[in-house]
């Protein structure tokens, strides 16, 4: 349907609460959010109702590589894996995803890149979430131990200007993010390559100092990758990336809020010392996200999942997260209870979406992209409507394209 008006119990904008609410949703984009008392004129249009719920802005997952069994570092062998990622995401609420690329070499990484790419040029051409650009995560990180993780030692690089261009070029100007380690040398370089192509440079796998850190701050680097995994831990004296980010309000950090990357105390610190807009929910999610058990293919790794956490079958590290964004948005509300139910939905929706310059959606306002996620009195997401279309309904079969 070309127009509908989504009513629910409350909505959140999410940061104005707004009871017995309706969203008029007409070509794709919000055209008005409101009391029910306001669209009783409008006879004509349909109304979807889902009583007892809550309405939000649409998931935004800004850190993601796979989940349900899909593994998006597969997607260059197997393209047809695209609509199934779009319509898993989309049974989780999420409405907006910035695939990652890590972990491959060479020619693969171009040509993943290019898949990636296809992806975001189908819009909403694909069934549930749409792609909203792509994360180089690497290749130029530290290639230490305690700051690559389990990205493959072969896959990493110093940094090369003309292999950021072929990466840049790959992605047809799709590039969203680029996550680097700012104390690697000629940094600063990529740094400014980066902010002319309006590329978001993030900061992660690192051990960089202080003195590395503010200058990679000064230069423009906005964003902190999966904050406290892959970089040095927080000490009181020996000031690194961390402390920086922590407490320098010009830096986003993101956030897995699986109970196993990081620690609650540790995530209520990070909450309490940053400013609210620069918290960002992210999902981290492998192949094995939402599955009980099992061996999968991740990229060229096998990892092991038991339902909680994914381990890579030949070095025994993490390797990513198993769950899904709105299994985080549920955790994030019972870690950090000092935070309004406004706040912890911002983090993985306007703050989302703003750290990275998508200025089309996650309000839910007038004039923006007619995103959104409906909830119900547990938190479990009910429905799912991109661009206009509902493309998740629990109480019915999920709607395809």
């Amino acid at each position: 349907m070309s127009a509908f008006i989504l009513y629910a119990d409350t909505c959140l904008t999410p940061h104005e609460v707004i009871h017995n609410a309706c969203v008029l949703c007409r070509d794709g984009v919000i055209g008005a959010v409101g009391g029910r008392s306001a669209f009783s004129g409008l006879d004509e249009v349909p109304f979807v109702c889902r009583p007892g719920c809550t309405i939000i802005p649409g998931l935004i997952d800004t850190h993601v590589h796979g989940g349900g069994a899909f593994d998006l570092l597969s997607l260059d062998d197997k393209p047809e894996m695209g609509d199934g990622f779009s319509r898993f995401l989309a049974e989780h609420g999420v409405t907006s995803f910035i695939p990652s690329i890590q972990g491959l070499t060479g020619e693969r990484t171009l040509a993943l890149a290019a898949r990636l790419a296809s992806l975001c040029e189908a819009g909403d051409g694909l069934p549930g979430a749409v792609s909203a650009g792509i994360h180089f995560e690497g290749p130029f990180l530290n290639n230490s131990p305690d700051a690559r993780g389990d990205i493959p030692l072969e896959s990493l690089a110093p940094v090369d200007l003309d292999r950021a261009r072929d990466l840049l070029a790959a992605a047809r100007g799709h590039t969203r993010i680029v996550t680097f380690a700012p104390e690697l040398e000629r940094s600063e370089l990529l740094l400014a390559l980066l902010r002319e192509n309006g590329v978001v440079p993030s900061m992660g796998h690192t051990m960089a100092n202080e003195i590395a850190a503010m200058r990679a701050i000064d230069g423009g680097a906005t964003r902190c990758a999966h904050f406290f995994n892959g970089m040095p831990p927080l000490r009181q004296r020996d000031i690194s990336l961390t402390a920086v980010a922590i407490t320098d309000d010009r830096v986003t950090i993101e956030l897995i809020a699986d109970g196993i990357h990081v620690h609650p105390r540790m995530i209520r610190l990070a909450c309490r010392a940053k400013p609210n807009p620069r918290v960002v929910l992210v999902s981290d999610a492998i192949v094995g996200a939402s599955l009980e058990e099992g061996r999968f293919m991740y990229g060229t790794r096998e990892v092991e999942v038991d339902g909680q956490r994914a381990m890579d079958t030949a070095t025994g590290r993490l390797a990513g997260s198993c769950i899904c964004l709105d299994d985080a948005l549920r955790n994030f509300l019972a870690i950090s209870p000092f935070l309004s139910r406004q706040e912890a939905f911002a983090c993985a929706t306007a703050n989302a979406a703003e750290s990275i310059g998508l200025n089309d959606r996650g309000r839910i306002q007038p004039g923006r992209r007619a995103d959104l996620t409906v909830l119900d009195a547990q938190d479990q997401v009910v429905m799912t409507v991109v661009g206009g279309r509902i493309v998740y309904d629990r109480e019915a079969a999920p709607a395809r394209s």
